[in-house]
């Protein structure tokens, strides 16, 4: 593989709680770590020996320089982030709920500022993949730069991973989100979803079985659906979703597990030819999940391809990794 995932929105610095709190109002200890879930895929992506790009918009500050360095560090082609004086990087609250599940919140500063002009100069129809999310939908002018990227990669054949990561606090209503997701669902060859993702749009049962004939349904190609220590779903013969358990691990941090799997999952469709999403696929994704979830993160919590394989070696599960 020579043409570069490209994934494009938020690079921000999670505050991320480290007293052991399960809400943020009793939080009072934080560390300051890079994150945000597109450049965390891009930076997981290359990390699992994939050529990997970011497109976004950090602040001329320290924490915005502390994330181009880190893009690059790691192998992330950076030639596409934006660097605006007039906004400070963007900032995300992180702790973990009474489930050990990742909750967040955002303070939305200069990745807000993602513009079209960004997007047409990102090379997108040179690309292997692209990768969106929702938190850019919910203010423009980035919810139109979200909306481009997915036209022009689209009409170009150019793959579109949409990894929802739906942040509640983002949005006035329910109706507000899906009326800026609606025009993506037609472009999307590759949905990942949460099953409180799924909760969040409230526009199905929640069991895998309705969620994947639902977004099977909008006219996605692929789907992955996951719940944290629960597992995740992927679709087996008939498209029916097959279930694969979590890995057993001693989790103690959230942040950026979800953002390694979609690495995972993607670069093995295109490893593939986007023939489909196989057992084996799933568990190289979910392990690369588990294992970020092990270390604090997010960004410097990604694994390696090779201490994904390694681990899968060590579950006794590694089978057609390469």
């Amino acid at each position: 593989m020579t043409k570069s995932i490209l994934s494009i929105g938020e690079i921000l610095i999670d505050l991320i709680a480290t007293d052991g709190v399960t809400s943020l109002e009793n939080a009072e200890q934080f560390i300051a770590r890079a994150g945000g879930a597109p450049a965390n895929v891009a930076v997981a992506a290359a990390r699992q020996g994939l050529p990997s790009a970011f497109c976004g918009v950090c602040g001329s500050d320290p924490f915005g320089r502390k994330l181009r360095k880190l893009l690059r560090e790691n192998g992330v082609d950076d030639a596409s982030l934006r660097s605006a004086d007039r906004e400070a990087t963007s900032l995300a609250f992180a702790w973990k709920d009474e489930r050990g599940d990742g909750k967040f919140q955002l303070l939305r500063l200069a990745d807000r500022l993602l513009d079209i002009e960004d997007i047409e100069q990102a090379r997108i129809p040179e690309r292997a993949a692209i990768v969106l999310g929702s938190v850019a939908l919910s203010e423009q002018p980035s919810r139109s730069a979200i909306h481009r990227a997915a036209e022009i990669a689209f009409t170009a054949g150019i793959p579109v991973c949409l990894d929802l990561n739906v942040r509640p606090s983002l949005w006035a209503s329910t109706g507000d989100l899906k009326a800026a997701l609606e025009p993506l669902w037609s472009k999307t060859t590759l949905l990942k979803l949460s099953l409180d993702d799924a909760h969040a749009l409230d526009d199905v049962e929640l069991s895998p079985e309705s969620i994947f004939a639902w977004a099977f349904g909008l006219g996605a190609k692929h789907v992955v659906l996951t719940d944290g220590a629960r597992g995740c779903w992927f679709p087996g013969e008939s498209r029916i979703p097959e279930h694969l358990p979590a890995f057993a691990i001693d989790s103690i941090e959230p942040t950026g597990a979800g953002d390694a799997f979609t690495a995972g999952i993607l670069g093995r469709l295109i490893a593939n030819n986007w023939r489909g999403i196989t057992r084996e696929d799933a568990a190289f994704a979910a392990a690369a999940g588990a294992i970020t979830a092990t270390r604090r993160g997010a960004i410097e919590s990604l694994p390696s391809h090779g201490e994904i394989a390694q681990f899968l070696d060590a579950q006794g599960a590694n089978s057609s990794i390469s």
